[in-house]
Order: structure tokens, then C-alpha cells, then sequence
């Protein structure tokens, strides 16, 4: 029992660890992530609490799983690990069953697993949480004296830095399929031969004697039947095994009429720049001279710099207004784009579809800077 209760501890621990942390230093993805949820849930009305959320969650999760593998305060942190499982493994269990959404985002983008894989997760930590909490006068700290609280004290601290890098900056460390040294097309490709889904279909046959409906599946419907049965219908499809998804499945980029340009930015290897706003309404305006500057720049080198965003008709036509840009807006998907870079804006360097560079619009570089770059890469 001894052994059982102290690597439930330890798993419980390091598992709130991770999954703070990696919450922790991507905010922003947390906040669209708690967002949609409540959109999804009917309470768009109390998206005002997703930035508020997207710290308080992650900060918990950490300190619990931290204090937990510290021994700090055993009774009290047990209680409180024993509170959040009590909470979210009823809430995995209906986003598993109904599935509002279909990532839960427990691990960010760091690990993505289903809904149910979620929920099973929970009740094994449910198991876990109940066990230390009441066999927590039997837990036996792995260091002694005040020692613990120091070293909780210095972990938290760490984690906070990363946190607060990570909200004016990108995350620091980078688990999205965007990441520096990815190249766009190859993500988008699916391999040959990969495992496509699989559905259950069923069809409704209208019999032509008694006039009465019958459902069939694809191995039974009657289609070469022509005499005896009329097709009526087919029902909702029903996904069986999920096929191959490529990393990036979901990136395109359009021009105003909705042509599709996407290939045209990856057909040859001089420098790209894209310029990335998911929300042009939301854009800071901090870097826009340096960023006119870098376009009027990339237009005599020869390079290409447009911007893509999700927004479009008169609240575009306001922000050019505003912002006097000197390059040309394409469009993509807000979603897509808010996964790019949690910077709005934020700016993609590529050749030949590779991602070369990516910054927050605090941490773009000078035209200098970028023109030594390009050149080392082309040397």
C-alpha cells in the first residue's frame, strides 16, 4: 500500500505538473480553447471570463500537482486535487459523451487525445486523488523541514516567468504544427497508403408492395432491387475508425474573389513573408511603421509580404484607414490563424514553404536584422 500511495502521488503530481504547465505557457491558445467551449455550451454570454480562466486554471493544476510531489501542506493540497477531479471528470464525461468539441485541450497542443481517452484519464487520477487524500496522514515528504516550501516557493516562480514570456512573447516552447523548421505542404500531405476513415452508412428503402420503410447498411441495401424498393433516404453517416489527419490540415490561403492562392506562395525558394492577423479589430498597431517599412523593403528585394486575415469588408476597409499598410491582404481562416502565431499580428518567414523564422509583433526584427538572415540562409 506504501508503494501504490506514493507513485499515485508522484503520477498524480508530475501529470498536474505537465499539464499546468504546458496550459501555462500558451495563454492565448487557452483562452480561444475555454472560449469555445462556452460558445459551444450556449454561454457565449461569459466569454469575458476565458482570459481570466486561461491563468487561474493552469496556475492551480501546476501549484496542486507541484505541492503534491513536494509533500507541502499534504492534507490541504490533496483536498484540492481531490476538488478539481471531482469537478472536470463529470464535465470530460459529457464532453465525451456529447462532444461539444473534439480536442478538450487538457494538455494544450502539447498532447492531443480524445475525449473519452480524457475521461478514462480522469477516473485513473480520480483513483489516485482518493487514495493520498485519505491515506494522507501515511504520506511521507520527500525532503524535510521548510525546505519544501522553498523549493514549491522557486518552482512557482519559474513557472510564472514562462507564463508572463509566454503572454508577450510566443510560447516558449513551441507544440503547434506551425512550428519553426516545418515545411507547410509536406504537413499537408497525406502519405500513401495511410488509414483513411471509416463510416457507417445507412439507407432508407422504401418498399414498392407494401409501402412500408425499411434502413439498410452498406453491406445490405437492396440498390440492384428496382422492382421491390425505391430509395427514400440515407441517414446521418456515423464515423467508425478514425483515418490518418495530416499535422496541417486546414491552412489555405484566398485571395478577395475566394480564389485559392495557397501553392502560388510555396512554388520557389525566395524569401516569403506573411504577415499573420487572425483579428484586424484586435491588431496592435505597435510595430505597424516597422512593418510598412519591412514590406516596402521585401517588394524591392524581390520578395513577396502579404498579410492574411480573417477579416474582411468594412472593418478592413477601417483598419486601412488607420494603419496606411503598404501590402496586400489575402484571407484565411481565423481559427487556422490564431494557431500560427498567438501574436496579433505576427510574422512568418519561409522559402519554398519551410518555415524559416516566426515572431510576436514585440519581437520582430529590424530590416537589418531580417536582411542578414535571408543572406545567411542564402550563403
Amino acid at each position: 500500500m506504501k508503494t501504490l500511495l506514493t507513485l499515485s502521488r508522484w503520477i498524480f503530481g508530475l501529470v498536474f505538473i505537465f499539464s499546468g504547465f504546458v496550459k501555462g505557457i500558451d495563454p492565448w491558445g487557452l483562452e480561444y480553447k475555454l472560449a469555445d467551449y462556452l460558445q459551444t455550451m450556449g454561454l457565449g454570454s461569459l466569454s469575458f471570463l476565458a482570459p481570466i480562466l486561461s491563468y487561474i486554471l493552469p496556475f492551480a493544476e501546476f501549484f496542486v500537482g507541484a505541492a503534491m510531489l513536494l509533500c507541502v501542506r499534504i492534507r490541504l493540497t490533496s483536498l484540492l486535487g481531490l476538488i478539481f477531479m471531482a469537478f472536470f471528470t463529470p464535465f470530460t464525461l459529457y464532453i465525451a459523451i456529447w462532444n461539444p468539441v473534439t480536442d478538450c485541450g487538457c494538455f494544450g497542443d502539447a498532447l492531443v487525445i480524445s475525449n473519452w481517452e480524457t475521461f478514462y484519464k480522469n477516473i485513473l487520477l480520480s483513483a489516485m486523488a482518493i487514495l493520498v487524500f485519505v491515506k494522507r496522514s501515511s504520506v511521507e515528504p520527500v525532503v524535510l523541514g521548510k525546505l519544501r516550501h522553498y523549493r514549491l516557493a522557486i518552482i512557482t516562480t519559474v513557472y510564472l516567468g514562462f507564463v508572463i514570456w509566454s503572454y508577450r512573447h510566443d510560447p516558449v516552447i513551441d507544440f503547434r504544427p506551425f512550428k519553426v523548421g516545418v515545411n507547410i505542404p509536406k504537413s499537408m500531405t497525406i502519405p500513401p497508403g495511410s488509414q483513411a476513415d471509416v463510416y457507417k452508412n445507412s439507407f432508407f428503402y422504401r418498399n414498392k408492395q407494401t409501402n412500408a420503410v425499411k434502413q439498410f447498411t452498406d453491406t445490405d441495401y437492396p440498390w440492384q432491387d428496382t422492382l421491390n424498393w425505391k430509395f427514400e433516404s440515407m441517414g446521418q453517416s456515423v464515423l467508425v475508425t478514425k483515418g490518418y489527419t495530416p499535422p496541417i490540415h486546414d491552412f489555405q490561403i484566398r485571395t478577395p474573389p475566394g480564389d485559392d492562392v495557397t501553392s502560388f506562395f510555396f512554388a520557389d525558394d525566395k524569401p516569403t513573408f506573411f504577415l499573420v492577423a487572425a483579428n484586424l479589430t484586435k491588431s496592435s498597431l505597435k510595430r505597424q511603421d516597422d512593418l510598412n517599412q519591412m514590406a516596402g523593403w521585401a517588394r524591392v528585394s524581390g520578395y513577396k509580404f502579404v498579410c492574411i486575415t480573417s477579416t474582411t469588408g468594412q472593418r478592413l476597409e477601417d483598419f486601412k484607414k488607420i494603419a496606411n499598410p503598404t501590402y496586400e491582404f489575402l484571407f484565411g481562416d481565423e481559427v487556422t490563424l490564431k494557431t500560427i502565431v498567438r501574436g496579433n499580428p505576427g510574422l512568418l518567414y519561409l522559402r519554398s514553404g519551410t518555415i524559416l523564422g516566426k515572431w510576436h509583433y514585440n519581437d520582430i526584427p529590424t530590416i537589418e536584422e531580417m536582411t542578414r538572415l535571408v543572406s545567411n540562409v542564402t550563403k
